[in-house]
């Protein structure tokens, strides 16, 4: 298993709209896999396997480059930083955070904190507030030299390392890096089977802020069949009622039936289905009551396509302790190869 892609992906900031230095990552990586690699007006990256003959179905492949994170909507004139974000997140899970502001002149390290009153002199009622995005700062220890280095727009993402625990993986940015692996790894796996179809690995742009990148790369592509490669939740936690669950980290792969986004195509979920159990991959069928992913942009785009999600159950997601199983991820891998291989 390449952890070292997956960790050189995860660590490469890049929120919506920002998303070139992922791009550059996985362009390194996919020399000689494709026969055709372009980039679109709106920065996804558009590669392209060639079927053996003419009028065979296309395959398309979504996988989002992009990470949440933040813009940068004001700097005050202590140098403070403050933030709109591109991407949804939990205030809880944002404090006293470290963070890395990108910007034309260079990458900054700083802080992350709310406004107002430490613990040592707030009030108990004070201390029980939950503060909205907007209250929170960031603190380059620049002061009023910040202007110098940051402008309006910047992007801001979290700077935590990647963690590698055995049988599991840790880091901000799984969602949804592991789906760039898997457009690697699983056009590298597969080799020369799957000639039998066009298959359209598309790297896109903007999911977390509507699914953009993908409506306009599956405008252009047209495809007959649309899979969108995604994490969905692992709520195989303490405090979560066991309905809830969504996917068990251990259990495999994700066959994805529905989210609030799209409902999944029955014939390409019973195909999968009969491929997984072919080849003793092990997986789970999955619902989300809520959220969305690129299938569906697939799915609904010119005419229309049948589509699916492939999905990786991620536990804490939109956090920096993301957290998945490797045998999950090496189960989609599986289960992609053996789906396209199956294209003669």
């Amino acid at each position: 298993m390449n952890i070292d892609l997956l960790k050189t992906l995860c660590e490469t900031p890049g929120v919506p709209g920002h998303e070139e230095r992922v791009r550059e990552v996985v362009m390194g990586e996919i020399g000689g896999l494709f026969d055709e690699v372009r980039t679109d007006a709106m920065g996804s990256l558009h590669a392209v396997r060639h079927a053996k003959t003419m009028g065979a179905p296309k395959i398309m492949m979504l996988c989002h480059l992009d990470e949440i994170g933040f813009l940068v909507s004001h700097i005050d004139k202590k140098g403070f930083i403050y933030v709109q974000p591109v991407g949804g997140f939990d205030p809880r899970n944002l404090f006293s955070r470290r963070v890395l502001v990108c910007t034309d002149k260079g990458d900054f390290r700083g802080v992350m904190n709310p406004g107002g009153k430490p613990v040592h002199i707030s009030t108990p009622e004070e201390r029980k507030k939950i503060p909205t995005v907007g209250e929170f700062v960031i603190d380059l220890g620049m002061g009023d030299g910040t202007k110098d280095h940051v402008s309006i727009g910047d992007y801001v993402v979290m700077d935590e390392p990647f963690l590698d625990l055995g049988n599991k993986v840790v880091s901000k940015a799984l969602d949804n890096r592991i789906a760039c692996w898997l457009g690697v790894e699983v056009i590298r796996k597969l080799g020369k089977k799957g000639k039998g179809a066009e298959i359209h690995v598309v790297f896109t742009t903007q999911e977390e802020v509507g699914l953009r990148g993908a409506r306009t790369s599956a405008f252009a592509v047209k495809p007959d069949i649309g899979i969108g490669i995604d994490v969905t939740l692992a709520c195989d936690t303490p405090g979560v009622p066991e309905k809830d669950t969504t996917t068990v980290q251990g259990d495999g792969v994700g066959i994805h039936v529905r989210d609030s986004s799209f409902i999944a195509d029955k014939g390409l979920v019973r195909d999968f289905i009969r491929v997984a159990e072919k080849n003793d991959i092990q997986y789970q069928r999955t619902i989300l009551g809520a959220g969305g992913q690129d299938g569906a942009a697939a799915q609904q785009a010119a005419a229309g396509a049948r589509a699916i999600g492939i999905v990786v159950g991620t536990r804490y997601i939109h956090t920096v302790t993301e957290m998945i199983e490797k045998s999950d991820l090496e189960a989609a891998r599986d289960l992609l190869v053996a789906y396209l291989a199956g294209f003669k």
